[in-house]
């Protein structure tokens, strides 16, 4: 290699690069301090000599891609006895590939060895040149023509010619101290100017998004014209109303038309002439009054430009101020309007709807539109936000029997200026109430397994009332049974429905119980009385057992026991 062959030699840094020195011997003929210096599209190779004192010397110097062996002769710097040389027109394919560069010193069949500046890609050291600037004048302002640095055919900015963005310092020839910067497209106009007057600027160029800034071009100088016979409207402005957009601007003298034209904002990021790419506004054309109204549906989505101008008997005037016309920050987005219904006892379903007018001005079809709904507990100040291009919402994990609250607002997506309608009315609703069976169930199973005994003792009891109550034993506890030997009065706990019938006899002379000594005739005047019952009308009858005569008497009825 070419490190190998120079054994002992050292690397030295010059101007930001490593090259090679030669030889002890040949220090007379080394070139020194090499720099390479690319504008544009404009290559250039600088060194200095340290053989100025030696006549007929010259200097070569080869290139080549890196990573390719084979070097090839840099045109327009063979042979050349100054210490700079040109070679923009080495054919570069690819300005984002690192190529190599070496130079030598020749005198007669003597040269030096070669020395090999370090790699490098063109474009990251291309430095932004000066852009070319055409001037012409008006009353109040100076139209700018300018082409992006570099040729038509650039190589190097081939991507970037779109890209550029031009800052213009201009001031009064008179008074440099009144300066102002102002940043313009490559066809555009500074206004705000006074007739009559020699300005003065400079341009420069910038890739903002590289953080590149280029160098100023030449000073211009202009002169503005005299005051124009029919001036130019003035104070153009945009409003839109409802489904139409209204342009007003001012003027002072009456008996004038009016047209009004719009140009598509991009046209102005491309370098050249688009003054025929501006076109019409309908019903903007050979209007008396200071305005002129357009339906929306005529404007596509994007920013525009609108100029104005006045006609009379004396002429047309120049083209007002251009103004810019963002139809996305001139659309009316209205609130959308919302539903809610309660589908379970744990969820609500929420629908989102555009409002009438946004279906009459077509918003979302012009722009497509994302829903932003919040939704909150009404007792509770904690809400959820869901930010969503779809219409229908699900929100589960809700409370039984509690009312939640929904607002939404229509956006526009993706859009960064955030540009949205304002929250529709707050609808609220209640949960369904929860399932009571399956909560019966779950606490029956949760006491079960947790109060197993309990359970178990208070069913016991219960059932055991029930069967006391509804179904009574048919002998009465011992403690009243040793009072009631009858059988029919043992059941005193049936109920008064059903009432036992009891059967009873009256003796009214205590003589005749005395009387009746014998079993068998007690058990007749038992089996002559039976037929007579406490559900009688209260007529008993008594029989004198010696004449057989039936006695009526009348008793009041009494309760039963």
């Amino acid at each position: 290699t070419m490190l190998a062959l120079l054994g002992a030699t050292t690397l030295m840094l010059v101007a930001g690069r490593w090259v090679l020195p030669g030889a002890s011997g040949e220090a007379n003929l080394k070139p020194e301090n090499v720099e390479i210096h690319i504008i544009d599209d404009n290559f250039f190779l600088k060194w200095n000599s340290s053989s100025e004192s030696v006549k007929n010397v010259t200097f070569s110097a080869d290139y080549q891609i890196l990573g390719m062996d084979n070097w090839k002769k840099l045109s327009g710097c063979q042979h050349i006895t100054s210490t700079k040389c040109n070679f923009s027109s080495v054919e570069l394919e690819n300005v984002f590939e690192k190529i190599e560069l070496r130079i030598r010193a020749e005198e007669g069949n003597n040269t030096s060895t070669w020395y090999e500046v370090e790699p490098f890609v063109p474009f990251l050291e291309a430095q932004i040149g000066p852009p070319d600037v055409h001037l012409e004048a008006e009353d109040k302002a100076i139209i700018l023509s300018i082409s992006p640095p570099g040729t038509k055919d650039s190589i190097m900015w081939a991507m970037d010619r779109s890209s550029f963005r031009y800052s213009v310092v201009i001031w009064k020839n008179s008074s440099s101290l009144e300066e102002r910067t102002e940043t313009v497209y490559p066809e555009d106009k500074i206004y705000k100017l006074s007739p009559e007057i020699t300005y003065c600027l400079k341009v420069k160029a910038e890739l903002r998004l590289q953080s590149r800034v280029g160098c100023y071009s030449p000073v211009y100088c202009i002169n503005t014209t005299e005051r124009h016979k029919v001036p130019s409207p003035e104070n153009i402005q945009i409003n839109a109303d409802n489904q139409i957009y209204v342009l007003k601007w001012d003027y002072p003298y009456e008996n004038a038309t009016f047209q009004a034209q719009w140009l598509r904002a991009f046209f102005k990021k491309i370098p050249g002439n688009h003054s025929d790419k501006w076109k019409q506004i309908p019903n903007c054309e050979n209007v008396t009054s200071t305005y002129c109204v357009f339906p929306r549906e005529v404007s596509s989505r994007g920013i525009y430009y609108v100029r104005v101008r006045a006609s009379n008997g004396n002429g047309t005037s120049f083209w007002s101020e251009e103004k810019e016309f963002n139809i996305e920050m001139k659309t009316i987005i209205f609130p959308p309007v919302i539903s809610v219904k309660s589908v379970t006892d744990d969820s609500l379903h929420v629908s989102v709807g555009a409002s009438e007018e946004s279906e009459n001005m077509s918003v979302n079809q012009l722009y497509p539109l994302i829903y932003e709904v919040i939704f909150w507990e009404n007792t509770s100040n904690a809400e959820r936000k869901v930010l969503e291009k779809r219409t229908n919402f699900i929100f589960p994990d809700l409370k039984p029997l509690t009312v939640y609250c929904v607002k939404a607002r229509a956006l526009i997506e993706n859009d960064r200026r955030n540009k949205g309608s304002s929250f529709s009315d707050t609808v609220c609703e209640k949960t369904k109430p929860g399932n009571t069976s399956k909560t019966w169930l779950i606490v029956g199973t949760c006491t079960a397994l947790f109060s197993i005994p309990v359970v178990i003792y208070v069913v016991s009891v219960f059932l055991r009332c029930v069967k006391y109550v509804f179904f009574p034993s048919s002998k009465p506890p011992s403690s009243v049974d040793e009072y009631f030997s009858d059988q029919p009065l043992r059941n005193l706990l049936l109920s008064t429905s059903e009432e036992q019938t009891e059967r009873c006899f009256i003796i009214e002379n205590a003589s005749v119980i005395t009387e009746i000594e014998e079993t068998d005739e007690i058990d007749e005047v038992h089996k002559k009385y039976s037929s007579q019952t406490s559900q009688d009308s209260g007529n008993y009858s008594n029989e004198d057992e010696n004449s057989g005569s039936k006695i009526s008497e009348e008793f009041p009825q009494q309760d039963s026991v």
